[in-house]
């Protein structure tokens, strides 16, 4: 590299050293081109000898040559000097700005907020908001990133118009602004100023003759002593904005002290998790599943434990959410299935694996893949497994559903609608994907009674199973009476307290040796907290 430049230093050295030579040369020729027409003639008579006036001439020619090439000289340094202070505003513009959106970017908002804070004036007020966008992701995945562009681009000019002169709207990247906003001591009016964020967001964005709904969650942390630095008021709306998404996406929530606390126990909870995942802390747990009217066992289904070794057993209603969240799920799954599929094994052939996979793990395009790999390594049939997928899964992205669940099926495995009756499925939904079964959710079934619209419901769910071929299976069934009604309308399978509470691998082989291939009638557990979830 320091040969390369020293090489073209010498180069540029030798081309200008070439043209001011070129340029003497010039007022040579013209030297020599006037004394031969005599134009130097009429200067002859202030000449005492002639070659004293070639002389004077030839260096009247030579130094026009040397002031030319010095002017050129200027121009060009000056044109260079020009070019670089312009390249040099553009750089510290560029650095200072988003390349996308036009916005402020991370950095010239850090330093807007702390000469804020360097101000230190007690009669001036500021808060930093943080708008985290909703429902953008499948607006790439769905229309691709050019749209994804478009929406980013609209979204940071309807913030620009929303905001004060004096305030400073900045992407801070990905989805994700922030807003540097002025007030005088009335909360009321961020309040105001979010909502009006929020709901010029929400209005369509054209895009390929037709248009793109996005929303967003926002975070306010207000600017106070205790605000030192930027980052920790930016992280203050961001905890913010974590609440308010929590509560309900689409709203508006200011910064508590509390919630830092929070915030600290849930960063110790993924840390914990993460490590139960590698430690393979988190195990299988079996709730029998029986077939009607004559509740034969035919299997089990995998519901995750995890054995703290502090806390005890955690129920999956308190990390599944969290490993979902973080990304985790997909190890966590994995894991679970292998496990299972390991225990499950050595169990009658008859007995079939239930198993649910999250929304996040259908667009995994390796899903199938990953499924078949554990089987083979466990020597555990696909015919025996059954994959539980929820509504919400089918909604975010309907063809990666089709491609993973077909793949799956092709194969043997069987694949469940989880929750029927509590998200977004249509019969579009049960016709489009060829599910082998049914799951009514335990909420219609807890509390059956004859004659209730819970009840014509569930009936009409069994009517609709039947209906399309589809198999139906019944959750949370824990009264005599429940169960009688459901088999009298037809239900296939139950499961629930009355046949057995989710036990681990050592209580499943008990149940399966004291029961002889037919589930007993459990009482409910006593302690609800190790229910199933």
């Amino acid at each position: 590299m320091r040969l390369s430049s020293d090489a073209k230093r010498d180069s540029w050295r030798t081309r200008e050293l070439y043209e001011f030579l070129s340029l003497i040369v010039v007022g040579v020729c013209f030297w020599i081109i006037g004394d031969r027409l005599g134009l130097f003639a009429a200067a002859s008579q202030f000449a005492v000898q002639r070659h004293l006036l070639n002389f004077v001439m030839l260096s009247v020619c030579m130094g026009g040559g040397v002031f030319v090439a010095s002017v050129r000289k200027s121009l060009l340094l000056h044109k260079a000097m020009q070019a670089r202070i312009e390249a040099e505003t553009y750089a510290a513009s560029m650095a200072r700005h988003d390349a996308l959106t036009g916005l402020a970017n991370r950095r010239l908002f850090h330093e807007t907020v702390e000469k804020a804070l360097a101000c230190r004036d007690p009669n001036f007020h500021f808060a930093v908001m943080l708008i985290d966008l909703d429902r953008f992701k499948p607006v790439n995945d769905v229309h691709g990133h050019a749209a994804g562009n478009a929406v980013l681009c609209a979204i940071a000019e309807r913030l620009r118009r929303a905001l004060t002169p004096d305030g400073v709207v900045a992407r801070l990247g990905g989805d994700e602004f922030a807003a540097f906003v002025p007030y005088e001591a009335d909360r009321d009016r961020l309040i105001r100023l979010a909502e009006q964020m929020i709901a010029a967001i929400r209005q369509p964005i054209p895009w390929n003759q037709g248009q793109v709904d996005v929303g967003a969650t926002i975070g306010i942390a207000l600017a106070t002593d205790a605000a030192s630095d930027p980052e920790m008021l930016l992280h203050a709306a961001d905890v913010a904005m974590y609440q308010a998404k929590r509560e309900g996406r689409g709203a508006v929530c200011f910064f508590q002290a509390e919630m830092s606390l929070a915030l600290k126990a849930r960063a110790k909870l993924e840390a914990d998790l993460r490590q139960a995942i590698t430690r393979r802390e988190i195990v299988p747990f079996y709730q029998p599943i029986v077939a009607l009217p004559g509740k034969e066992l035919i299997g089990f289904e995998v519901l995750a434990r995890w054995r703290h070794p502090n806390d005890g057993l955690i129920t999956p209603d308190k990390f599944i959410p969290v490993a979902e969240e973080t990304g985790m799920i997909a190890d966590l799954f994995y894991g679970l299935l292998r496990q299972a599929c390991s225990d499950a094994s050595a169990w009658p052939a008859h007995l079939q694996l239930a198993v649910n996979i999250s929304p996040q793990q259908v667009q995994d395009q390796q899903l199938a893949e990953r499924i078949l790999q554990i089987l083979s390594e466990t020597g555990f049939s696909p015919a025996r497994l059954e994959v539980e997928v929820t509504e919400t899964a089918l909604i975010n992205d309907l063809g990666a559903a089709r491609a993973a669940l077909t793949a799956l099926q092709n194969v043997g495995v069987k694949i469940a609608l989880d929750d029927f009756g509590t998200g977004y499925s249509s019969l579009y939904h049960l016709r489009e994907l060829r599910f082998n079964k049914i799951k009514i959710d335990r909420s219609y079934i807890s509390s059956l009674k004859e004659g209730s619209e819970r009840t014509k419901l569930v009936d009409a769910i069994i009517q609709l199973g039947s209906s399309l071929s589809l198999q139906t299976t019944a959750e949370g069934i824990e009264t005599p009476s429940s169960l009688d009604w459901l088999s009298d309308q037809g239900c296939n399978f139950g499961q629930g307290y009355l046949f057995g509470q989710a036990m681990p691998k050592a209580a499943a082989e008990d149940f399966l040796k004291a029961g002889k291939g037919r589930a007993g009638l459990g009482r409910p557990p006593q302690d609800e907290s190790q229910a199933a979830a």
